[in-house]
């Protein structure tokens, strides 16, 4: 199904998550360049737009050249200005929540929930009593998992407030029939090379809104006036798509279903070969959510944590047996030529947003998720005789 090598899988690279290509996508980069269509304009760019929307049964995509790009654009046309707070997800990648400070807004940071890691609604629901007046919230779907929509939509409902989904890693996801990318007023997709589907880069600005799709079209081609020069009347940026990068997205739009069942297959050999081990996979509400399983995780549980001492930027551990810890594993991945990572580290903890408003409803799960989880190599092409050895470095961690 998948393109392979020569070497043996125990010699070659183990990858978090790497791009998977098929062909397809190097016809799409050739119709560019014989065309002379090697710019922000094109076939490719109107064809990604429409699939990616048409597959998200969304009215508009807007392709800019990075997730963060479509990230800063559905902030500002959010209408988040200087002064103006934003709650917004603890437990994620700087690029959902830098957007906010690009435009002089105030992150406030809500903590995770243990049901999908993601935004807990108890802990929004507490922000809102404090800050009442708060009408934008950025909420990320973590791991390729959707958030608890219903929940969170009626409080967000409730206090006049906007969503601003952050699907940069659950394209394909679904929560009770409705895709992720669409559970936002405005979301945003990425196509980053570690993602479900590349374009190498890139990411999408997703709305039902015409006027708001425009808007952002202009404003990612430097904000030029319909004028016979050039002319500007509000800021612009230089973040439109090239048609060379959506090339490559149209190519790939049409093997998404298959790669999300390949990830999924991941998920699940992981699943059976940890069944017996003291820990516990990235999880998601069965009953109302399908992810698309992007990243596979695992959290090891507090009685079976060795001592684990992070600063800043070092990190020790003392080995114990039978007891383990994220770092302890990533040594032994590395060992075996295979990457993985630790969860994301909460915004709460890092130094530029040291001194962010965070709130939660309970003790920090965000802090706990990060102390004891990390993310596995999930890359599709990994073959399950490769998946197999990682499961046995990951449970020979236990015995040391």
């Amino acid at each position: 199904m998948f393109k392979n090598t020569s070497l043996s899988p125990f010699e070659r690279k183990i990858y978090l998550s790497s791009p998977t290509m098929h062909g397809d996508e190097l016809r799409y980069i050739q119709e560019a360049y014989d065309t002379n269509w090697m710019s922000t304009v094109g076939k490719n760019l109107d064809e990604a737009e429409s699939m990616v929307a048409e597959y998200l049964h969304r009215s508009c995509a807007v392709a800019l050249t990075t997730g963060t790009a479509a990230m800063h654009m559905a902030i500002k046309l959010a209408g988040i200005r200087r002064g103006a707070k934003v709650f917004c997800s603890d437990l994620t990648f700087a690029a959902s929540t830098n957007p906010i400070v690009y435009e002089g807004g105030i992150p406030i940071l809500i903590d995770s929930e243990y049901k999908t890691w993601n935004m807990d609604p108890d802990s929004l629901e507490l922000a809102f009593e404090r800050y009442p007046d708060v009408k934008r919230v950025v909420i990320v779907n973590l791991f390729g998992t959707p958030y608890q929509y219903d929940r969170i939509r009626e409080i967000c409902d409730r206090y006049g407030a906007v969503i601003i989904e952050d699907a940069a890693e659950s394209l394909g996801a679904s929560y009770r029939g409705k895709r992720a990318g669409t559970l936002g007023d405005i979301s945003i997709v990425s196509f980053n090379g570690n993602k479900i589907i590349t374009g190498t880069s890139g990411g999408m600005l997703l709305t039902d809104d015409i006027a708001t799709a425009e808007h952002a079209r202009k404003l990612s081609t430097q904000s030029r006036d319909n004028a016979p020069w050039y002319q500007h009347t509000e800021l612009g940026y230089n973040y439109r798509m090239s048609n060379i990068v959506a090339g490559v997205i149209r190519g790939q739009m049409s093997y998404l279903d298959e790669h999300i069942k390949a990830k999924k297959e991941i998920y699940y050999r992981y699943l059976e070969g940890f069944g017996d081990l003291p820990v516990a996979m990235n999880p998601f509400d069965s009953e109302s959510s399908e992810p698309n399983y992007w990243l596979s995780c695992m959290t090891v549980n507090r009685e079976a944590m060795c001592d684990q001492r992070r600063g800043s930027v070092e990190v020790t551990y003392e080995k114990e047996k039978g007891k383990t810890c994220p770092t302890e594993i990533l040594e032994a991945l590395h060992s075996i030529n295979a990457e993985g990572r630790p969860l994301w580290k909460p915004m709460h903890m890092q130094p530029f947003y040291s001194g962010a408003d965070y709130v939660s409803a309970t003790e920090s799960v965000s802090e706990d998720l990060f102390e004891r989880g990390l993310c596995l190599p999930s890359d599709i092409k990994m073959s399950a005789e490769t998946q197999q050895r990682i499961i046995e470095t990951v449970r020979s961690c236990f015995n040391r």
